[in-house]
């Protein structure tokens, strides 16, 4: 009998709550498991960190460098993963439809999509998975996720470590969620608009 909807969320808060309690080692943990399977993303882990490392320089490289190396170690393991075990076996658990998407992506931007996936909220480890299964330069596949990673981990500690305790002040303004909002709207309509242009290509 599989887990009810509330007892698999109280497993993985549990997780979370495991992972946090060891520190940079369960940050480690974390990071690599999201990039091969699981789907807590780190910043369940580095949000919390950063703010508590704030004014902290070297803890909070310590947890942008833990973060962003363990994140493209799993990403290297799934693409050895689809390599290994190919595309019939990745559609087992990836919908059918992301995999037409980021077989879109690797063709159309090469190592500048495993970019875009690494920095974004595109699913990292279904696209490690898919660039092993077409057998992707791991070196470009390497090099283009910690960049991606590097840059995405690297400004929310700079951000949250500099500006933290300011940033919570702000957010506890109505004025500044509606203008979040509409700027998110702005941001990711296109974006959106670009995503499912990636199935169409297909079709």
């Amino acid at each position: 009998m599989g887990l009810l909807p509330g007892q698999f969320w109280d497993t993985w808060d549990s997780y979370i709550e495991w992972s946090l309690d060891l520190g940079l080692p369960g940050l480690g943990i974390l990071s690599f498991t999201e990039a091969v399977i699981q789907p807590i993303p780190p910043e369940a882990l580095t949000l919390p960190m950063y703010l508590d490392a704030q004014g902290e320089p070297m803890e909070l490289f310590l947890i942008w460098l833990i973060v962003t190396l363990t994140s493209v170690a799993g990403a290297v393991l799934g693409w050895w993963l689809g390599k290994v075990l190919g595309r019939n076996f990745a559609e087992r658990f990836i919908n059918r439809k992301h995999i037409v998407r980021l077989d879109n992506l690797i063709d159309r931007y090469g190592s500048a999509g495993i970019f875009i996936a690494a920095l974004s909220p595109i699913p990292y480890k279904a696209l490690a998975w898919i660039a092993g299964m077409g057998e992707m330069d791991k070196r470009q596949f390497i090099i283009a996720g910690l960049w991606g990673r590097g840059l995405r981990f690297g400004i929310q500690g700079i951000v949250i470590g500099v500006w933290g305790d300011q940033l919570l002040n702000l957010l506890s303004n109505p004025l500044i969620w509606a203008i979040l909002t509409v700027v998110s709207l702005v941001a990711f309509l296109p974006a959106i608009r670009w995503w499912d242009s990636l199935l169409e290509e297909e079709e």
